[in-house]
């Protein structure tokens, strides 16, 4: 695992466990560089990262401070904030929906180099490729590509895939999800997703990215989700 994710992970562990609590001021740089054992440039790296995820913020000339978690739920309208990672299924049962998946790929797979990157992996590890349609009241609601790796999430099955993988990582494994980085993008979705959304090419959809991840700050899963039309974004954030 490369030097700075070892920092991302240790400092969310931190803050999930209440060590860093919202407003506290991260030790120094300097003093971070003593305590890994590491370069300035790679504690900035690490930092950048953990900005982008919106746990910490930089004030000029004063240091970085804890800032705290976004996430979003799996469907529209389940604003909830404790029920911010429990997935496609609570979420469903949250609301009085009724949810299924089709399961079209899944498999055993060396991951993109950044996929990899972003799940901490070494070039030579394998990870599952899950590739599924979410719906609701058996409408097509998201197609999910995700990637989970073997080393932190063992002897998945396609049964867990065509059920709640979440489920299986919690109450099967005893793993607790903690939070969770997305990006949100407008594209056009490929003609694979647009067949299994029923919409056509031109079709203006939402496309989240995110990297799961569990209570002690590693990452278990990156996946892809793109989202019917009339899919809304919910955040609950804390300053």
């Amino acid at each position: 695992m490369q030097k700075y994710l070892t920092i991302v992970m240790d400092v969310r562990h931190r803050i999930a466990s209440g060590e860093y609590a919202q407003g506290d001021r991260l030790p120094t740089t300097t003093e971070m560089c003593e305590h890994y054992g590491v370069s300035k440039i790679t504690v900035k790296r690490a930092m950048d990262d953990l900005v982008m995820q919106g746990l910490v913020a930089r004030r000029r000339g004063s240091g970085t401070y804890v800032k705290g978690a976004i996430a979003t739920p799996a469907l529209a309208g389940s604003e909830n904030a404790s029920h911010q990672m429990d997935g496609f299924t609570a979420d469903g049962e949250l609301l009085g929906i009724e949810t299924s998946s089709d399961v079209h790929e899944f498999l055993v797979t060396q991951p993109p180099a950044d996929i990899a990157q972003q799940l901490g992996m070494e070039a030579d590890e394998f990870a599952y490729y899950v590739c599924r349609t979410r719906l609701a009241d058996g409408k097509p609601q998201t197609v999910e590509h995700t990637y989970m790796p073997l080393k932190v999430i063992p002897d998945l099955r396609a049964r867990h895939a065509s059920e709640s993988i979440y489920r299986y990582i919690e109450n099967e494994l005893g793993l607790k999800i903690s939070s969770a980085h997305r990006v949100i993008t407008a594209i056009h979705p490929s003609p694979e997703d647009a067949s299994r959304l029923g919409i056509s090419l031109d079709t203006p959809v939402i496309s989240v990215r995110q990297v799961g991840y569990l209570d002690d700050g590693t990452p278990f899963e990156l996946s892809i989700a793109i989202h019917s039309p009339g899919y809304e974004f919910f955040s609950v954030s804390t300053k």
